[in-house]
């Protein structure tokens, strides 16, 4: 059964809307966590992409079996793939060393001896590759819609 994404609050994990990401460098990544964060926090918009992810990856499943990726990481990870243009031994690496990537994700831990939730090579190309093109497609015209939304409502508050 998988879920959309709610990260429980525990002590030694900070929560997504907190996670910091170095934006003093010139490689995608820091502005990818970036703007999936902003999906994240925004609820209108988190509210259409999770649609839209439960339309195409929930459709015909029952509610039953193992939790497995919840959608959030599925789209996380799908993403960071896709922006990357990578093959997924490096995301296998992103996914289980990168600390800003996991604290987006909502599962990166502080503690030393315990790093959390990792991925399994075979999870990652199991549940990355249901994410299709079409399915990308229509997401990326929400948050393009929703980026020029906030564009708008910026320009007015500097005129």
């Amino acid at each position: 059964m998988r879920k959309q994404f709610e990260q429980q609050l525990e002590l030694d994990i900070i929560p997504i809307s907190e996670v910091e990401i170095t934006t003093k460098t010139r490689h995608e990544l820091p502005q990818l966590l970036q703007g999936l964060q902003y999906i994240f926090v925004t609820p209108s918009l988190n509210e259409e992409v999770f649609t839209i992810l439960s339309k195409k990856l929930l459709a015909g499943k029952k509610q039953t079996g193992r939790p497995g990726m919840t959608l959030w990481e599925v789209f996380v990870l799908g993403c960071v793939r896709l922006n990357l243009d990578t093959n997924y031994d490096m995301l296998h690496d992103l996914a289980n060393q990168h600390v800003e990537l996991r604290s987006i994700l909502g599962i990166h831990r502080f503690h030393f001896n315990d790093i959390g939730k990792t991925y399994g090579l075979s999870t990652l190309k199991e549940n990355v590759r249901l994410l299709d093109e079409e399915t990308l497609k229509e997401i990326n015209a929400v948050v393009v819609k929703a980026g020029h939304e906030l564009k708008k409502k910026n320009s007015a508050k500097i005129s």
